[in-house]
């Protein structure tokens, strides 16, 4: 997994088009807030432990993602790909998942008070 800083991370979305930021490490990064990775291919990437307080990740694709112990308190995941991420530990309060997809997602130990669920609901809370 290639490890980058938030400077690198704006220059590859600036470049245009959706956001590829397949496999990643972006662990521990601060991403409150952030708007840009609304429709992102973060398949495969590391989000543990990373801080996107109200972030907007709608319509990104988080697919096999790891978000374990993930701070996501009202982030818009709106329509977002999550099957097979790990949330284990992760924060999901007040975030919205209407149509978002979380097949395989594993949520053990996830405060997951969110505001709409994903498509199917949460099966159990590991995935």
């Amino acid at each position: 997994m290639a490890e980058v800083d938030l400077k690198e991370l704006r220059d590859l979305v600036r470049l245009g088009g959706r956001p590829d930021l397949r496999g990643l490490d972006l662990s521990g990064m601060d991403l409150s807030g952030v708007a840009w990775l609304a429709g992102a291919d973060l398949r495969g990437a590391n989000l543990s432990g990373s801080l996107m307080v109200r972030v907007d990740l709608s319509g990104a694709d988080l697919q096999d993602a790891d978000l374990e112990g993930a701070l996501l308190r009202g982030a818009r995941l709106c329509g977002a790909d999550l099957r097979r991420a790990n949330f284990e530990g992760a924060e999901l309060a007040g975030a919205d998942l209407t149509g978002a997809r979380a097949e395989g997602a594993r949520f053990g130990g996830a405060h997951l008070a969110v505001r709409h669920p994903p498509e199917g609901g949460f099966l159990s809370p590991e995935g």
